[in-house]
């Protein structure tokens, strides 16, 4: 049994005293012992090596306090267990040096066996269970398929993923095959995971706001709604679209057990195109986590008042930052841990 399972709770509609607390990209770039361990190791030997992955997941238990340990890694596994190649570039992000932008180039994909080319990942989930010793609850996760095409196709980050857009756009087949390519992977790899013993999974839209509505339906949420069905009977499922506000009435519909809000979107109007029923998660802008911890504690209550403290797990609205002070940090998660209805 999990010790702290408020998260669990939550995502089950329970009544809870206060809601549960986590953050996106908890485990990594702001805390100065995550930076002491990259000096010494690149960013995919982290992922890979199950000790290093195990010892960044569980830092931020330790040193911040969340409800919850989502287990170090990266979206862009997925695309590196396919036969596309990916790298880390210091200053630039993720550099993929051959793009797939052809129908030539999507037949080259591999949809692989997530056993053989991602087992350090199911090892880094088994070990870092025996090291939270039940205390909280593991997150897993993965990026939606729209996401992975965008860098697969892109090359790299993008402000707009125009070259992703044009080859969906003037190359629909070829997409649409890579697209579902990338949907089976992350099922296999998904399922492998709760197999290994995450309790939680979610799935990061990242760029999902980057399409028009009704693209959106047509080249992100039908993939995303496969993942869904595959994990929903097995798994608790969140849901994060940045920028997808205009999709939380069909997200609210896909049997996800919560949804993922950005800051751009209130807590009302989430709770309103959501329909009022799903769990949501969300919203706090990661830049304002550079306000003082007395500022940041008034919003946090502001916040949890808002979404009501039942359905809703504390968060940010997308990823923390990299140079936010550990303090503020703690002081986000303290002020929801001491939060009490008025």
């Amino acid at each position: 049994m999990i010790k702290n399972d408020l998260l669990l709770k939550a995502l089950r509609g329970e009544t809870v005293e206060r809601p549960p607390v986590w953050m996106m990209r908890q485990a990594g770039r702001y805390l100065p012992d995550f930076m002491k361990l990259k000096e010494k190791y690149d960013f995919f030997t982290r992922c890979r090596t199950p000790e290093l992955a195990t010892e960044i997941t569980v830092m931020p238990i330790r040193q911040v306090g969340p409800d919850a340990a989502i287990l170090f890694s990266d979206i862009l596994v997925i695309p590196q267990a396919m036969n596309i190649e990916v790298e880390m570039k210091p200053g630039v992000g993720p550099w993929l040096p051959n793009p797939v932008r052809t129908m030539e180039g999507v037949n080259q994909v591999n949809v692989p066996d997530v056993h053989e080319e991602l087992q350090y990942v199911f090892d880094a989930i088994r070990m870092t269970k025996k090291e939270l010793n039940d205390e909280v609850p593991l997150i897993g996760f993965a990026g939606s398929p729209w996401t992975i095409l965008c860098y697969t196709v892109q090359g790299q980050g993008s402000k707009n993923f125009d070259l992703a857009k044009k080859f969906c756009f003037s190359n629909p087949e070829a997409a649409h095959i890579l697209l579902q390519k990338i949907t089976d992977t992350t099922i296999a790899y998904l399922k492998a995971k709760v197999q290994a013993g995450v309790d939680v999974v979610q799935l990061f839209d990242s760029w999902g706001g980057m399409l028009s509505p009704v693209d959106y339906q047509t080249f992100s949420w039908q993939y995303m709604q496969q993942i869904i069905d595959a994990l929903k009977d097995e798994v608790p499922v969140i849901a994060y679209g940045k920028g997808c506000w205009f999709a939380l009435k069909e997200m609210s519909e896909s049997g996800a057990a919560a949804l993922g809000v950005d800051w751009t979107c209130s807590a009302r109007n989430a709770r309103y195109l959501s329909g009022g029923r799903i769990t949501l998660q969300g919203n706090f802008d990661p830049a304002r986590l550079y306000s003082s911890p007395s500022d940041i504690r008034k919003m946090v209550n502001q916040m949890i008042n808002e979404f009501g403290k039942d359905a809703y797990i504390a968060n940010l609205g997308h990823g923390i930052l990299p140079d936010i002070p550990v303090e503020n940090a703690r002081a986000f998660v303290d002020a929801v841990k001491e939060y009490r209805p008025a």
